[in-house]
């Protein structure tokens, strides 16, 4: 992929470029790079664990999760500048057991993100105030050791005021799962027993990553499961009754994990436990590596970033 197609957006290409945030878990780093792999730089080290990240390209930030030891209720999110700098924990350890991927919801000023051992859906103020659990799934080391409880991927629809998050199960045991609730917990309920919790799709090997295209209402979502199933990206639109099957669109990815979606460039970033980065049109067509054995990788974020005056 060329300089055209690192900076193609919808805003003008001349005032933008796109920019890729990748985690590589195994090496606790965030690379920093253009859409098309040049000009990678490591902009954040000593992470513990990172999985999931977000951009607040307005106020020139990151956000990103990490699951520390999952054992021990030591996760933690953190804030950076968009270089790297300034760097700051949100959520401090204590406040998430082990923090997987994270949605910015900038209309709002929320964090969203998914509590897997934890096994809650949470969000937070930008600054880290008033720690919210608007999903509970489980309670206690019984039910801690159910991975069928374990919430992973989540996004968010302000626009219908929803929530989409992923219970992904044991490891290709197909019993993964999808479901959707109200941003705000129904009046009067609790968020172990909310009556407006809707499950979309069942029998899936392991959802990861969820991510919404807000204009046409279609779900995407990574499997990390055994093919054919398994090792995929998936797409579904949020308006079809329950059950309607998902269209597999992507194939042969090794364990994939991340996915972010450039809507306007009609294209997606994928990443997985291999190291690979890939990009692919939203129908799935084109697609293609284009960076390789880059440690074990996790969540990825795209955006389009402001250049600067010279």
């Amino acid at each position: 992929m060329g300089q055209d197609s690192a900076t193609k957006s919808h805003s003008d290409q001349k005032c933008t470029i796109g920019r890729l945030f990748v985690l590589e878990a195994s090496g606790g780093r965030i690379h920093a790079m253009n859409a098309d792999g040049s000009d990678s730089r490591v902009i954040v080290s000593e992470c513990k664990i990172p999985d999931g990240i977000v951009v607040d390209v307005q106020a020139g930030h990151i956000y990103w999760t990490n699951m520390g030891v999952p054992d021990r209720n030591d996760g933690t999110i953190e804030r950076a500048d968009l270089d790297g700098g300034n760097r700051t924990i949100v959520i401090a350890a204590g406040g998430t057991f082990t923090p997987k991927q994270i949605h910015l919801e900038k209309r709002s000023g929320k964090l969203y993100w998914c509590d897997r051992e934890g096994m809650r859906v949470m969000r937070a103020n930008l600054d880290g105030t008033n720690i919210e659990t608007l999903v509970k799934t489980g309670d206690g080391d019984d039910d801690r050791r159910d991975a069928t409880k374990w919430c992973v991927g989540i996004t968010v629809d302000p626009d219908r005021g929803q929530i989409y998050w992923t219970q992904k199960g044991p490891d290709n045991a197909s019993v993964g799962r999808i479901f959707r609730a109200a941003m705000e917990i129904p009046e009067g309920e609790d968020p172990a027993g909310r009556s407006d919790v809707e499950l979309l799709f069942d029998k899936l090997p392991e959802p990861i990553d969820l991510e919404l295209d807000l204009e046409n209402h279609v779900l995407y979502w990574t499997d990390r499961g055994n093919p054919p199933l398994g090792n995929t990206v998936n797409r579904a639109s949020v308006d079809a009754p329950n059950g309607d099957r998902a269209d597999i669109i992507v194939n042969d990815l090794m364990e994939g994990i991340g996915i972010a979606l450039d809507v306007a460039g009609d294209r997606m970033f994928i990443t997985d436990l291999a190291g690979s980065v890939y990009t692919a049109r939203l129908d799935g067509s084109g697609k293609r590596p284009f960076l390789f054995a880059q440690g074990n990788l996790t969540g990825i974020a795209y955006a389009d970033i402001p250049l600067k005056e010279k």
